[in-house]
């Protein structure tokens, strides 16, 4: 058997982060079995579907590199088919005519509810005659539910589940304009579409039980089901945009790689023994249903920066200035020329050692690219107010303006030897330097800085800081 998984999001909006991990367990399921991943779109609700979400849930899934097999299967588009088994357990008694009108049911659903009862359709017109229907009433087409006994599923992380069917009522599967239900939808396509395991979110567990009378009533066999308990907050919590309920485009724009993503959301309910650091290939060889737990993941923020700090530590140098330039060139107003890339790429190890998100990365690597006096950060402007580190940075300037050799190692020993000279710590003649280089007192070892600035932008910068000596 072929494994064949899919991912069936409504565009009425984001790919929020539970679709999101949906969409991975199911790829994931699918690599590891070598089997196929399909990817539905369920806009049958035509009134809040747009070309906006189906666009923006394209490209979140593109994004995190969770591409589908095949074409994607738009089930509006299907709905013809839909109707042609609901008809078809309909000629097979599988199905009945309701001729209910609204306010029947409306009547119905009071009168159970003021005794305390479920509010159930009551099978009134499941076995009365269509001679009897009354006039001007277009039928809706139900399903004729068992009503005794169990339905029964054997979840994959659920265990095994059932409900009385005497819970269940005759629902609809044609409405009386003709159209399909979710309910019908979800198991045609699922049967057409070959779905063999159907990996989603526990929200959707009460469904199963109708859908499964559904694939009954047809003779077919139905896919093996797999519930996945959902996210929460690091509070316990539903989760809500307070705790990371937010749409995929939103990590990114927040900073987050696609890499670290998947790995954080893998982690988030399905475990191999204590790993956290997990690559791609690790996760297709290793991803099972059996390694997804049964309480609700707890999503947490700081957990996330960790994991993505790794990353970007890992991450290609020349892929990291592609993605902080766009943010850069909106920070200063003006393109990156090639020379500022390729300086932000020979500075990049430096740089990403201490970034967790690629937000904080373009912040920190703003001052190798800003051309004319830095804006100082409140600390920086501070230290370079000091009487005596001013005196410091003079002697700094001086020493620097003489030197031939402008590498690192060379700029560090002439820095020490003036501290000898002086005396002072290396740290108080490093940071005024590290302050009027970077317009900060935190950045990557100020040496490194210095020979990557190179020594014409280092003492315009010693100057405009009001270096006397070069002043």
């Amino acid at each position: 058997m072929t494994v064949v998984t899919r991912f069936a999001p409504s565009p009425t909006g984001f790919l929020h982060i539970g679709g999101a991990r949906t969409a991975l367990f199911n790829w994931l399921f699918a690599r590891h079995s070598g089997g196929r991943f399909l990817l539905r779109i369920e806009d049958t609700d035509r009134q809040r579907s747009t070309e906006a979400a189906v666009a923006a849930i394209l490209d979140g899934l593109s994004w995190l590199g969770l591409l589908w097999d095949g074409e994607v299967v738009s089930q509006f588009e299907r709905r013809r088919r839909h109707a042609e088994v609901a008809e078809a357990m309909r000629a097979a008694g599988q199905a009945y005519h309701c001729y209910c009108s609204p306010e029947e049911l409306t009547e119905l659903r009071e009168r159970q509810k003021a005794a305390g009862q479920p509010t159930r359709y009551d099978g009134r017109w499941r076995d009365r005659p269509a001679a009897e229907a009354p006039p001007g009433v277009a039928p809706v087409v139900r399903l004729r539910a068992p009503r005794d006994g169990e339905t029964v599923l054997q979840d994959r992380v659920q265990g095994e589940v059932r409900v009385r069917n005497d819970q269940l009522d005759d629902m609809v599967l044609l409405r009386a304009d003709g159209t399909p239900t979710y309910m019908l939808s979800v198991v045609v396509d699922d049967h057409d579409m070959g779905v063999t395991h159907v990996i989603r979110g526990d929200d959707h567990l009460t469904n199963a039980f109708r859908q499964a009378q559904i694939y009954k009533a047809m003779g077919w066999e139905p896919p093996v089901f797999a519930h996945i308990p959902l996210i929460h907050g690091a509070d316990g919590a539903k989760l809500s945009k307070r705790h990371g309920a937010l749409g995929v485009e939103a990590y990114r724009d927040l900073g987050y790689l696609p890499e670290a993503l998947r790995n954080y959301l893998l982690r988030l309910g399905w475990g191999h023994g204590d790993d956290e650091i997990i690559s791609d290939v690790q996760a297709t060889e290793w991803f099972g249903l059996e390694g997804i737990g049964r309480s609700a993941a707890r999503f947490d923020f700081a957990k996330l920066d960790n994991l993505n700090g790794h990353y970007l530590r890992q991450a290609d140098d020349d892929r990291l200035v592609g993605i902080i330039a766009p943010r850069l060139e909106a920070m200063l107003g003006a393109g990156l020329t090639s020379d500022r890339r390729a300086l932000l790429a020979r500075a990049m190890p430096g740089l990403k050692a201490r970034a967790r998100t690629t937000v904080e990365l373009a912040a920190a690597a703003r001052f190798y690219v800003a051309t004319g006096p830095l804006t100082l950060e409140a600390k920086a402007a501070a230290v370079l107010a000091e009487a005596a580190a001013r005196q410091r940075l003079a002697l700094v300037a001086g020493r620097l303006a003489a030197m031939g050799d402008w590498r690192a190692e060379a700029i560090e020993a002439a820095m020490r030897r003036l501290a000898e000279e002086q005396p002072c710590t290396l740290g108080q003649l490093a940071q005024p330097l590290r302050a009027a280089l970077t317009g900060s007192t935190v950045s990557p070892p100020i040496f490194e800085v210095a020979e990557l600035l190179g020594k014409d932008e280092a003492l315009a910068r010693l100057r405009r800081a009001g270096a006397p000596e070069l002043v």
